[in-house]
Formats: C-alpha cells, sequence, structure tokens
C-alpha cells in the first residue's frame, strides 16, 4: 500500500505571501470565497480539509465544528497554525492524499481546493477521500479546467499544441495539471460522489481588468455568473458541489487515525503513535501529525 503516485511538495514556499498576499490575486480569492459561501452547508461536525496550506480558506468553513488541515508540507501547516492560533476547533495533518491517515467513515465534510491540479493520479485521489466520508457527506472540489476561452483561443491560434477538448488531463509544468470537465464528472461518479451544483469560477481573469476595476465589483460580476457553470464550463477555475453516495455509514468511528501504510485504526498517544499492526510511528511535533510515508529531509 505504500506506492504512491509523485507528490508536489511546498515544503519551504512562501506561496502564502508570494502567490496570494504580494501576487495580485485578491480578485481570485474573493471569487473562490463566493463559490464556497454559494456551496457549503449551513453546519456540519468536522470537516477535512485536503491541500490545506497555509489556511488561506479554513476561517471560511463557519459552519463545521472541527477542521482538520491536511497537506504534505509540514511548513505550510505551521503557518497555518500561525494564522489560526492555538484552537481545539482546528488539527493539523502532515499526510499525502493517496494515503490519508484516517479511518473509514471519518468525516461528513471535505474540500478541495486548488489542490487536484496538482495530483498526478486523480482519481486514485478521489477514490481515497471517498472512503474517509461518511454516507451523504458534503464534498467541494476546485479543479483547473483545460477547456477555458484562454485555451480555446490559444489552440484555435496554433499557439499551444495541446487540444483543450480531449479528455485527458494535460500537464503544462511538472505536477500541474488541467483536466477536462467530462474527466472530472466521470471520475467523481466512478468514485461514489453525486454532483449537485457546478460552479464556473474567474470569468474575468485578465491583468488589465484586475488593474483597473475594483475588486470587489469585478468579484460580484463573476459571482452573478458563476450559476452558468450549470450548462457551460469555459472559465480557468471551476467548482463543483457534490455528496457521497453508494456506500459508507453515518456514524462517527471511534478512532479518527488509521496507519497509511496498513490501514490499522490508531490510537492517538502524542508524542508518537504507534501501529500495532506494522509497527511504523508517527511523530507529533509543533501539534502537527506527520504521518508522512516517506518524508523528505527538512
Amino acid at each position: 500500500m505504500t506506492d504512491t503516485p509523485p507528490v508536489c511538495n511546498y515544503e519551504g514556499s512562501d506561496y502564502q505571501t508570494s502567490f496570494w498576499e504580494k501576487g495580485g490575486r485578491a480578485y481570485e480569492d474573493a471569487c473562490e470565497a463566493i463559490a464556497l459561501k454559494k456551496l457549503l452547508p449551513v453546519r456540519g461536525d468536522h470537516l477535512l480539509e485536503l491541500g490545506a496550506g497555509a489556511g488561506r480558506n479554513t476561517l471560511r468553513y463557519t459552519g463545521y465544528q472541527q477542521i482538520t488541515l491536511v497537506d504534505y508540507s509540514r511548513t505550510q501547516l505551521l503557518q497555518a497554525r500561525q494564522r489560526l492560533g492555538d484552537s481545539p476547533r482546528f488539527r493539523f495533518v502532515a499526510a499525502d492524499i493517496y494515503h490519508l491517515p484516517f479511518v473509514n467513515d471519518a468525516f461528513d465534510g471535505a474540500t478541495m481546493i486548488r489542490t487536484l491540479h496538482h495530483m498526478a493520479d486523480a482519481p486514485k485521489a478521489l477514490t481515497e477521500l471517498r472512503r474517509v466520508l461518511t454516507l451523504d457527506a458534503s464534498f467541494i472540489l476546485e479543479y483547473a479546467n483545460k477547456r477555458n476561452w484562454k485555451a480555446m483561443l490559444r489552440y484555435l491560434l496554433k499557439k499551444q499544441t495541446w487540444s483543450p477538448y480531449t479528455p485527458d488531463p494535460v500537464e503544462f509544468e511538472t505536477l500541474n495539471f488541467d483536466f477536462h470537465p467530462a474527466a472530472i464528472r466521470a471520475w467523481l461518479t466512478v468514485a461514489g460522489f453525486k454532483i449537485d451544483t457546478t460552479l464556473t469560477v474567474s470569468h474575468f481573469r485578465l491583468g488589465f481588468l484586475k488593474r483597473t476595476i475594483p475588486t470587489h465589483v469585478l468579484a460580484g460580476l463573476d459571482g452573478s455568473l458563476q450559476w452558468t457553470g450549470s450548462f457551460a464550463q469555459f472559465t480557468p477555475s471551476v467548482f463543483v458541489g457534490t455528496h457521497t453516495i453508494g456506500g459508507g455509514q453515518q456514524i462517527k468511528a471511534e478512532e479518527l487515525f488509521a496507519c497509511p501504510a496498513c490501514g490499522a485504526a490508531l490510537k492517538n498517544t502524542p508524542p508518537l503513535i504507534t501501529c500495532p499492526n506494522c509497527g511504523r510511528t508517527y511523530p507529533l511535533a509543533d501539534d502537527i501529525y506527520d504521518f508522512r510515508l516517506n518524508p523528505p529531509t527538512e
């Protein structure tokens, strides 16, 4: 069970600062906040935030009593902890999405925002996520859309070689993928999710528009068009609201953690958790659980 597709690691990155805070992406952040508000359930028990990074979106999940943040990078989770503080509402876990360190049916909600585009095996990631969700759990997915209007125009003008119309993912940079909407829909269905709502996001992702039109105005216009995702998806970012079907339970498991190597349930015994089945050990340091099977040297 230790075979893992390549994992994108943001260890040591100042991504939150360089990309979001100083990268001119206030418009994108505002559009995503609007989409999340439309898709999030009013209330929930325990949310799994996959690819949480530095916790940019975490405080937007106001309806959930508990939130477990998962990221492969410990330094990103350290930044998230600094941002969110030492609240018992939050739990920080370093792990890879292909081997989630949780028992079956552990969460009644999940989000994956700006994360799937780093998945070399997206279907496998979605299947593993479904395992840890209860029956009828809410799942909000954001994905990078290869069939966006910019890509279609570039392809028409022969300025890019890959077709935006084929269903296969395109890796435009190492471990950076764009996906076709039809492929996403098929993968979600196979994994055990039913799509409820599709929103198109970032309709106006053009530098000159972001520079000339106030962010709140441009984001408001975007929000008024997001509903069009129900019948057409031509924006660079697409949000999908789903719920789980086809198996699982609606009750809490007795334990939360499971060994990512062998699947055995684990007792929460910080500062070191030992698997009773295979003997692997997983440390807790700086309030971050580390369940990475092959952690990088830091």
